[in-house]
């Protein structure tokens, strides 16, 4: 079956580009209708001042084989994501998959420095983009997502809780935003759970979203080009690849099997069978623990 999550209604808030752009697309691929929201429009630019649109994004959740529905949120304002939900429920009367992705805070985090030398204003700012935003859009919407059994919340973060509680993440900002991602995928499985829904954390690998494209100096159609920069950059992953971890999870009868832990794209993809756009299956954390942590020259193979 290759649109098994026909009939069903996604939010994946925090959908402008990168893992968000392509997790809604992926869903929309597999059949559903997507609402993505995000602060850039055509419109308007956010702070970070790049030019990926979430019209962008819904019209490539239309063109994958869904419905795409674009609407423009601040999730850090309560009554925008109020009124967001309340659309939902207007136009489609249930949710059955919430996707909190919003970040946005890369140019905010000072890397490797002491907590002392950090200033505080953006490393808040940090934390509030990566957490309060998160809390808010789950008040708002899982009322609407619990009113049918079998809902599903993804946090998408960066690194698993076994990777984030032993790894030193080089700010105590971005180190606190990931590990409470994960933290809020755990708490939310407990609250779930009488009402028959399920709450994952979900990290990709190293992934090739545009910006990291840029920063390589690199396109996707020639992306290994940027192992010239960082060697290890050969098992990096398109964000369509966590993309379409979330469709297996959604589609998933078996799904409450993960509730409350902490996966990544590659471990799901051994499990789904599912595999990037160039039918690969990049392993990154294995690959990370058997390759960079033991000081290995790069070589992805065995690791696909």
């Amino acid at each position: 079956m290759t649109t098994p999550l026909t009939g069903k209604i996604a939010l994946v808030a925090g959908a402008t580009r990168g893992a968000g752009r392509q997790i809604a697309v992926q869903l929309g691929a597999a059949g559903a209708t997507v609402y993505v929201t995000g602060r850039t429009t055509r419109e308007h630019r956010s702070e970070l001042d790049r030019p990926e649109t979430i019209e962008e994004t819904a019209e490539l959740v239309t063109a994958a084989g869904g419905t795409g529905i674009a609407v423009p949120v601040d999730h850090l304002e309560p009554d925008q994501v109020r009124r967001l939900v309340e659309r939902i429920d207007a136009e489609q009367g249930r949710l059955d998959v919430l996707v909190n992705d919003i970040w946005g805070a890369d140019p905010l985090i000072t890397w490797e420095k002491p907590v002392w030398e950090q200033p505080l204003d953006a490393g808040f700012r940090t934390l509030r983009l990566a957490v309060d935003t998160h809390i808010i859009t789950s008040h708002f919407a899982l009322p609407l997502l619990i009113r049918n059994a079998g809902g599903l919340v993804v946090e998408i973060g960066d690194g698993t809780k076994e990777y984030n509680d032993s790894t030193y993440r080089l700010s105590v900002f971005y180190d606190l935003a990931k590990v409470s991602v994960n933290r809020l995928a755990f708490t939310q499985a407990h609250e779930l759970a009488p009402h028959g829904g399920t709450a994952v954390a979900l990290t990709p690998g190293w992934l090739r979203s545009e910006a990291m494209l840029e920063h390589f100096g690199v396109t996707e159609a020639n992306w290994r080009d940027g192992a010239a920069k960082d060697p290890h950059f050969v098992m990096s992953e398109t964000p369509a690849f966590v993309g379409r971890a979330v469709v297996a999870l959604a589609a998933d009868p078996d799904r409450a099997r993960w509730t409350g832990r902490s996966v990544d794209s590659g471990g799901l993809a051994q499990v789904y069978g599912f595999t990037d756009l160039d039918g690969t299956r990049p392993h990154w954390s294995r690959y990370h623990d058997e390759v960079v942590a033991a000081g290995k020259p790069a070589d992805d193979t065995g690791y696909r």
